[in-house]
């Protein structure tokens, strides 16, 4: 069975200061779970219910009752497992290919459905601000159905990361150049931003590429979802 301490420290590590602390995070969900178990992520333990234990025959894992995950979890309806990893160490990224990267993206539903269109668009570099929600956030990771697995996601200065990338940045802005008349190179960085606000102020000085999504509809909707904007610029890259 789990113990009291097991428990405490999972009720921690809904929290970015404690997961950082103990280099630890949790996942929940049996798809996600999965998904993280056959990647080279690597497992503290696993807690399951007595519901799902014939999903993990072939690991070892921890007994809990429906109530005591009920207390631990993130969802109001937990799912029956959950697991805690260690958080990898950091990669460098690989400037060879588009890299995606987020300006203060706040939402853990919108970073993680941008990891996961990275993950299909075959984008392996996504680089956020550290104003950005956190990847290990479980929310995060519920969003992103396994594909943290398959992308790089790392925190850095934005500014520095355009003043000193030897490609070209375009940045995703209301008034800028329809992306569909753009000439896409092979590489470059695909700046996207916050919610509420778009790109900082300083960071849209440094940009230089600046593209839109033409609006065909009402004229009164004002914007696209981040994510949903992600997605409609990476189709076009990719298929430039």
């Amino acid at each position: 069975m789990v113990s009291k301490n097991q428990l405490k420290l999972i009720k921690s590590l809904h929290q970015k200061k404690y997961r950082n602390q103990h280099g630890l995070f949790f996942v929940e969900g049996l798809k996600t779970v999965k998904e993280l178990l056959s990647s080279d992520f690597e497992p503290e333990y696993i807690i399951v219910t007595d519901e799902l234990k014939k999903h993990f025959e072939n690991y070892e894992f921890l007994s809990i009752t429906n109530n005591e995950l009920k207390k631990i979890s993130a969802f109001q309806n937990p799912s029956g497992v959950l697991a805690v990893f260690k958080i990898p160490k950091n990669k460098p990224v690989d400037y060879e290919d588009w890299i995606v990267a987020l300006d203060d993206v706040r939402d853990p539903g919108n970073l993680g459905a941008v990891i996961r269109l990275c993950d299909w668009f075959g984008i392996s570099n996504l680089v956020c601000s550290k104003a950005t929600v956190d990847c290990f956030n479980p929310k995060v990771l519920q969003a992103t159905m396994g594909s943290i697995t398959r992308v790089n996601v790392q925190y850095t200065d934005l500014n520095t990361l355009v003043t000193s990338a030897h490609m070209p940045v375009y940045g995703a802005f209301m008034d800028g150049e329809s992306v569909y008349t753009e000439n896409i190179p092979k590489k470059g960085i695909l700046m996207m931003g916050n919610e509420a606000n778009g790109i900082s102020d300083d960071l849209e000085n440094l940009i230089k590429n600046k593209i839109s999504i033409p609006q065909f509809g009402n004229v009164t909707t004002e914007s696209l979802n981040v994510a949903t904007a992600t997605a409609i610029l990476l189709n076009e890259i990719r298929r430039s």
